[in-house]
């Protein structure tokens, strides 16, 4: 599997690129997911931007943004600090 899949309207992200930006182990990254810890954003292009989406993952005052094409293809990539209610009582 290549790191972004694509199926119709929706996107499979590999969880190894969650655990190294939240600095999860694989274990840890897949139960934050179940658990709604870590919680994501998909918002499509319209305009000039149509064609492409917006994944936004939060977790723990962090954010990764990833914007992909439509084969899923990673365009940019960046992270960023945020506030917000996900925070996780665990860690």
């Amino acid at each position: 599997m290549s790191d972004i899949e694509k199926n119709g309207d929706r996107f499979t992200v590999d969880a190894h690129v969650l655990s190294e930006t939240f600095d999860l182990s694989l274990e840890e990254t897949k139960g934050k997911m179940r658990g709604g810890h870590i919680v994501s954003l998909c918002e499509s292009g319209e305009g000039e931007d149509a064609g492409l989406w917006r994944l936004t993952f939060r977790y723990q005052g962090r954010a990764l943004r990833l914007t992909v094409d439509a084969d899923g293809n990673t365009l940019s990539r960046s992270t960023f600090p945020v506030g917000g209610p996900e925070r996780d009582p665990d860690r």
